[in-house]
């Protein structure tokens, strides 16, 4: 549990200053844009109403839609399409309430304004302003707290916030790391609207003393934020420099990031890891050099990107693959294993049953429950799964990778769409269901490194010695450790790349022995 906590709190200023940062930002300038554009159309009611309708419909749109959006439309990852996203979110909320709060003050008051003898600007600045900062102020912690709270999902676009706690949390079962960032998240949304409230109360009072010490308030909280890009670019002093590593959504991929900053380390190199990037938008930002490395699947590439129907040996895929990415500056390195998907049942389950076989499970399949993970019943091998084994389950569920395998192992599911080289089948005492009628394509681990990255010196020599130096049992035994021994990934990582290490001095000794 130490272990944990120490590695938390490691964490712990990149992602509170990414979420600090990015909030921050959103917040300073979706309040630049929604004031102004609140106080001209509040004079016309046409213009506020097609206004509000514009900003309404963005606020409709899913966060996760919006965030994948901007990374599309500005083909980038990071901090700057969701800090577009965000401040988009952040309109509504201030843009509502000051149209509402000026239109809401009394007209009286601005005909005795006016008669008094002031010019608009003096009406706008000293009557209907002051009286209507009650409801803007409102909508200003309407829009904080909902721009804190929507900032930890920028992690699927590489963004870095709170949001990586919780996600991690969930794909490894670690409640502890969910706890922790949603705490985290809660309390800075409360400190900032309270922050906002407390200056709202100054300027009321006309407290200038209260309203420094708001100020400084938030000076601090600035500072937190912005604590990360020195660490990154003032005192890290890596020669080479840093190294962009995209990370999916799961155990493995955390490892195996971990594993790669490890291996980088002594020649020069500090990872840069963006954990939790979903899958298609990882394959762009390479394509794209705003990733410099990351860990994928032969059959994922096969499918997804390079559109095949038809399924070959594992070496000629391994073949094609590479020479595709070839084709675009692309370095593919494989790793030496494979993570494929296969169809797994409970041991004791199974013998009952009679199942060693995809084509045995179709016959019981009408009586048993499917659970897969998010992406598998959308993917063309699961159509052609279906298809050609004629697979019919009582019900099929789409969950978390994580939550799959332990509602197979309690019985909530009978049937799942299980990795093969993840540690909870041997772990759970899982079968794998033979694929008799071969549906399912080849999945070798391969290592991409973008045309950029490939072109630094000394960065592919770093990563050679990873070279088909891993295998499943290996792989097998580091997921293990993560996903049901509790080690952390880095742990796990170490031990992995030590054992790898050890495998081939041993490999090169006996082929000097036999020559």
């Amino acid at each position: 549990m130490s272990e944990q906590w120490g590695e938390l709190l490691k964490q712990l200023p990149a992602y509170l200053g990414g979420h600090v940062l990015l909030s921050l930002a959103a917040m300073a300038v979706g309040l630049a844009v929604s004031l102004p554009l609140g106080v001209v159309v509040s004079r016309r009611k046409r213009w506020a109403e097609i206004t509000l309708t514009l900003a309404g419909i963005v606020q409709t749109v899913p966060s996760l839609a919006l965030l994948a959006l901007m990374v599309l439309l500005l083909g980038l990852i990071g901090f700057r399409p969701a800090f577009v996203a965000l401040t988009l979110y952040s309109i509504l909320p201030i843009l509502a309430n000051t149209i509402t709060g000026i239109r809401g003050v009394d007209p009286t008051l601005v005909e005795a304004a006016r008669g008094l003898g002031m010019n608009d600007r003096q009406v706008l600045f000293r009557v209907q302003l002051p009286l209507a900062a009650p409801v803007i102020v409102s909508g200003i912690r309407t829009a904080t707290v909902l721009v804190v709270g929507t900032a930890t999902l920028v992690t699927p676009v590489g963004g870095r916030s709170l949001g990586n706690y919780i996600f991690q949390g969930l794909e490894s079962l670690n409640y502890t790391s969910v706890a922790f960032g949603c705490v985290l998240v809660a309390l800075l949304a409360i400190a900032l609207d309270q922050l906002i409230h407390r200056l709202e109360m100054a300027a009321r009072e006309r407290s200038r003393r209260r309203a420094g010490l708001v100020g400084l308030g938030l000076l601090v909280v600035l500072a937190v934020g912005l604590f990360p890009l020195g660490e990154r670019y003032l005192f890290a002093q890596p020669p080479q420099g840093w190294v962009r590593v995209g990370t999916g959504p799961f155990t493995e991929q955390h490892i195996l990031s971990e594993l790669l900053d490890q291996q980088m380390g002594p020649a020069g190199f500090r990872a840069d890891k963006r954990q939790g990037m979903s899958e298609g938008i990882q394959f762009e930002a390479l394509r794209q050099d705003q990733l410099d490395c990351m860990v994928n699947y032969t059959g994922n590439v096969w499918v997804l990107l390079m559109k095949q129907k038809e399924f070959t040996d594992r070496q000629t895929v391994l073949d094609e693959v590479s020479r595709y990415f070839k084709e675009q500056g692309v370095e593919c390195i494989p790793l030496g294993y494979e993570n494929a998907y296969a169809l797994a049942m409970r041991r004791a389950e199974a013998d009952r049953l009679g199942i060693r076989t995809i084509s045995d499970l179709a016959e019981h399949a009408p009586h048993l429950k499917l659970g897969t993970d998010q992406q598998f019943l959308a993917r063309p091998e699961w159509f052609q799964a279906r298809d050609t084994y004629g697979l019919q389950f009582a019900r099929a569920r789409s969950m978390d990778a994580t939550i799959m395998y332990d509602s197979l192992k309690v019985g909530e599911v009978d049937v799942i769409s299980a990795y093969t080289s993840d540690g909870r089948i041997k772990a759970y005492d899982l079968v794998l269901l033979g694929d008799d009628k071969k549906v399912f394509p080849p999945y070798d681990v391969v290592l991409l490194v973008s045309p950029k990255a490939a072109a630094r010196p000394g960065f592919l020599e770093a990563l050679r010695p990873l070279q088909n130096g891993i295998d499943l049992d290996l792989m097998q035994n580091a997921n293990k450790r993560v996903d049901v021994e509790g080690w952390t990934a880095p742990r796990a990582a170490g031990e992995l790349l030590e054992k790898a290490q050890s495998r081939r001095v041993v490999n090169t000794l006996r082929r000097i022995g036999s020559s």
